[in-house]
């Protein structure tokens, strides 16, 4: 922190230097904009997963009330003709909501922890509205990358969370910066985009804790919007509160640890690569992903020990033990009473590792419909068992969360099952078999597959195939191809959802 009479040059603030970073032009590696592509592929998939439920519904009905603005194309919107765009800022909203909203696509967690990919609507929003300007596949590449890049390095510097502070307050800076550089714009117009994005992207997180609503699929919709409109204005001449987060009323004085705090972001100095999308992980199972490795891990009980866990009145106790994050946000920790009601609602279960270890454990695989069902989460078996999974928190499980050696970072835990009859089955995991370090890491036809399988029901198979070639081929599309870079439902299949009207 700086008082204000210390008139702290620009050029010294963390928003300067980000600004420096989006707008340095070092090429992009090949194995960086590989995974790029992996994970539009993503994205994509778990949006056309959603897109009849309710929020991106409501998301995607607000986007086609805006009507494209006279500076550019408009954007796609996710499920509608290609043809049929709307308001760039709104098409960033509509599709970052259907990207969110099953908690499905990838993430990183440090110090904080971030679902990166929720960079990567706005930017392809601002790429297909501004695709005039002569904008390529390639600049889309090296826009969702510094997204990448920039979000994940203050996640593993700086913790929100612990301030009860949204994890989007790291996403509004590091979209603005990816459009940044998606628009080759100078630093100086990034750098108050980013002061700007983050001044109205703090928010409390009180909109992941209790009943859990559809807000947690806004939330980062919103901060992709926000930096939509922060590049705007900037590009307007207009500036933003500085220092944003080392102002005597600024973010770490007021929202991180105090006035007398410090914090070591390092990000990648001019000429270095921007590689950090690589320290991503993706997921094969729809929950949290401090979820994933037990889901592996209750997928391979279930099979070791067939019919052991139908008899619920044999079990005595199940406890995770496991890292302080998992404990306390999706664990026994929370001290959450939702996250052992079966009344629960989705956003709210997909946060419990109590319901979604003992689903796991009992079908021996989870399902992003099928494993939330209201019928599934009242099977009376279910509920016994469930109320019988506890977590704790081990030091050493904590450490290697945190740990930034890729070899020991952990995830997971070990589990021990007490039975009534004394016995006891003891079993660890670290890290989720799709996870780079896993079982079975996550590559190309993993990708391809999981959007396959997600978009079956809302797709006809010549869209999927059109959609994949065009994702495969980004580096080298031409900004005529940037609007195919969407998808259309089947016909009539959107109509299956009814919005309330609204304002708009």
């Amino acid at each position: 922190m700086h008082r204000s009479d210390e008139n702290l040059a620009k050029e010294d603030q963390l928003a300067w230097k980000i600004a420096q970073l989006a707008a340095d032009q070092t090429p992009i590696d090949d194995d960086v904009t590989e995974m790029v592509v992996n994970r539009v592929i993503d994205n994509a998939a778990v949006a056309a997963a959603s897109l009849v439920r309710a929020a991106p519904a409501a998301a995607r009905s607000q986007a086609l009330a805006h009507p494209v603005s006279i500076g550019g194309a408009g954007a796609t919107v996710f499920g509608a003709a290609l043809n049929r765009r709307a308001s760039v800022e709104w098409a960033a909203w509509a599709n970052g909501v259907a990207v969110r909203e099953l908690d499905y696509h990838d993430t990183f967690l440090a110090a904080e922890y971030s679902h990166p990919g929720d960079n990567i609507p706005p930017v392809v929003a601002v790429a297909q509205h501004a695709a005039a300007r002569g904008l390529t596949g390639a600049d889309v590449v090296r826009g969702i990358a510094t997204g990448y890049e920039v979000q994940i390095d203050l996640a593993r510097a700086i913790s929100l969370h612990a301030h009860k502070i949204d994890h989007v307050a790291h996403l509004g800076p590091s979209a603005a910066a990816g459009i940044g550089a998606l628009l080759g714009l100078p630093v100086d117009t990034i750098y108050q985009a980013i002061g700007q994005a983050l001044h109205t992207t703090t928010a409390t997180r009180q909109s992941r804790k209790g009943e859990i609503s559809s807000w947690k699929a806004f939330a980062p919709a919103f901060a992709g919007k926000m930096a939509v409109e922060a590049i705007d204005r900037a590009m307007r001449g207009q500036t933003s509160p500085t220092p944003i987060w080392e102002g005597e009323d600024g973010v770490i004085a007021w929202l991180l640890d105090g006035p007398d705090a410090s914090y070591d972001v390092s990000l990648p100095g001019p000429g270095e690569a921007k590689r950090a999308i690589l320290d991503s992980f993706t997921k094969e199972h729809s929950a949290e992903y401090q979820a994933q490795a037990w889901i592996d891990l209750a997928r391979k009980l279930h099979d070791e020990y067939p019919l052991i866990f139908d008899d619920v009145e044999r079990v005595e106790s199940v406890v995770l033990t496991t890292s302080h994050h998992t404990h306390f946000v999706i664990g026994s920790g929370a001290n959450d009473p939702q996250k052992y009601s079966p009344d629960a609602s989705r956003e709210t279960l997909d946060h419990s590792i109590p319901y979604i270890f003992t689903v796991a454990l009992q079908d021996g695989g989870f399902d992003h419909e099928t494993s939330y069902a209201p019928e599934r989460a009242h099977r009376p078996d279910t509920v016994a068992l469930w109320q019988k999974v506890t977590t704790v928190e081990d030091p050493e499980w904590t450490r290697r969360y945190h740990s930034l050696d890729p070899a020991e970072q952990a995830f997971g835990g070990a589990i021990e099952v007490r039975f009534t009859d004394g016995s006891v089955i003891k079993d660890e995991i670290a890290v989720a078999d799709a996870h780079p370090n896993g079982a079975r890491p996550f590559a190309r036809e993993d990708y391809v597959r999981k959007f396959r399988t997600l978009a079956a029901a809302a797709l006809e198979p010549e869209e999927i195939d059109r959609f994949l070639d065009v994702a495969q081929r980004l580096p080298s599309l031409s900004a005529e191809e940037l609007g195919e870079l969407s998808f259309t439902a089947k016909y009539g299949y959107l109509a299956q959802t009814s919005v309330p009207d609204g304002l708009f």
